[in-house]
C-alpha cells in the first residue's frame, strides 16, 4: 500500500477515464482512517446525487467480490460503494478489531466519510453479519433498505440455545486450515463447496476459483484466522429484532457454507419487515455463478 492516509480523509483518489460508460458522474477509489487509526479502503462510483448502494463481503474476501453488481447497478444509474473490511483486501492489515463490532464501526466511518445519507445495505454471508450489526448498533437514521445474501446470523455454531448450528468443531477446522495452509485452503474452497463446483455436472470456472484465491490471499492470515470466530459465534439474534427497515432476505437451498434453514428462513421470522426468497439449487457464491438472477431481484427490491 503505497502511502498513508491521514486525519481520516480519502486520499489517493484515483479518477476513471470520463469518456467510459461505466464513469458517468465521480469515480474513486479511496481510504478513510478510522478511529482506532485503521486505513479502510472503499470504492465510491457514480453520480453524488443518486441513490447509494452499500456492499458488504464475505470472509475472506474484498470489495472485488462484487463485480457483477457494482458494474450492473452503476449501468442502471446508482451510486455504488464497496469497501474492504479490515485485515481484508487492500485495507490495514491491523492485529485487533476482527468483530462485529469493530466491522460495523468501521462501515460507519466510511458512511460519514462519504457523506451518505439513506443507503441501501446488501450483505453477503459474513457481511450480511456486518450490515445487521452496523444497523442494529448504529441505527436507522442513514439507511433505506437492507438485503442479506446468504448472510450468517443470527448465529451458526451449535449451542444449547440454538441446536440447528454447525459443530464448532466444523469452525475449528476452517481455524486449522487457515493457520497452517491457507494457500490451498482458499484454492478449496472456491473449488468445491462455495460455488457448487463439488456438485455433479457443475462446471467448474477456473476464473472465478483464482480470483476467489486471489482474494483471500491479500487479505491478512490473522484477520481470517479471527473473522472466523465472529461470523460463526456472533448471536445476532436481537440485532435482527431490532431492525425496521424493509429487508430482503436471499440465500440457495444447495447453500453448503451456510445452511439456509437455520439461516434465511430464521432471518425472515425475526425480521419485523422482510421478504424472502429462496433459490432452488443456487449454492452460496450465487452472487458471482447466478448474478443475472440475483442482480434482477435486487434491482425490483430497491426500486420498489
Amino acid at each position: 500500500m503505497a502511502g498513508k492516509p491521514t486525519s481520516g480523509a480519502a486520499v489517493r483518489p484515483q479518477g476513471a477515464c470520463a469518456q467510459h460508460p461505466y464513469h458517468r458522474g465521480a469515480a474513486s477509489m479511496a481510504y478513510v482512517t478510522t478511529q482506532d487509526s485503521v486505513d479502510i479502503f472503499y470504492k465510491d462510483w457514480g453520480p453524488r446525487d443518486a441513490q447509494v448502494l452499500f456492499f458488504h463481503h464475505g470472509w475472506p474476501l474484498s470489495a472485488d467480490d462484487w463485480d457483477a453488481q457494482l458494474l450492473f447497478f452503476l449501468q442502471q444509474g446508482f451510486r455504488v460503494i464497496a469497501h474492504d473490511r479490515r485485515g481484508h483486501g487492500r485495507s490495514s492489515q491491523v492485529w485487533d478489531g476482527h468483530d462485529m463490532d469493530h466491522y460495523a464501526d468501521d462501515v460507519a466511518a466510511v458512511v460519514r466519510h462519504a457523506g451518505i445519507g439513506k443507503a441501501v445495505h446488501i450483505g453477503h454471508s459474513t457481511g450480511g453479519g456486518e450490515v445487521v450489526r452496523y444497523i442494529a448498533r448504529h441505527g436507522e437514521e442513514r439507511v433505506a433498505k437492507a438485503v442479506l445474501i446468504a448472510a450468517v446470523p443470527p448465529l451458526m455454531v451449535r449451542t444449547e440455545n440454538n441446536p440447528g448450528g454447525l459443530p464448532k468443531s466444523v469452525f475449528d477446522d476452517f481455524q486449522f486450515q487457515v493457520a497452517t495452509n491457507r494457500a490451498q485452503f482458499y484454492q478449496d474452497v472456491p473449488a468445491g463447496p462455495f460455488y457448487g463446483y463439488n456438485r455433479p455436472g457443475s462446471e467448474a470456472r477456473e476464473g472465478v476459483i483464482r480470483n476467489w484465491w486471489r482474494q483471500g490471499m491479500m487479505g491478512s492470515a490473522k484477520a481470517h484466522y479471527e473473522g472466523i470466530k465472529a461470523f460463526s459465534e456472533t448471536d445476532q439474534t436481537e440485532d435482527l429484532k431490532a431492525i425496521t427497515v424493509p429487508t430482503l432476505v436471499l440465500q440457495g437451498d444447495d447453500d453448503q457454507v451456510v445452511p439456509y434453514k437455520d439461516a434465511a428462513l430464521v432471518q425472515a421470522k425475526l425480521l419485523k419487515n422482510s421478504s424472502l426468497k429462496i433459490y432452488p439449487g443456487f449454492p452460496h457464491g450465487m452472487c458471482t455463478v447466478n448474478a443475472d438472477a440475483i442482480n434482477a431481484d435486487l434491482l425490483a427490491f430497491i426500486r420498489a
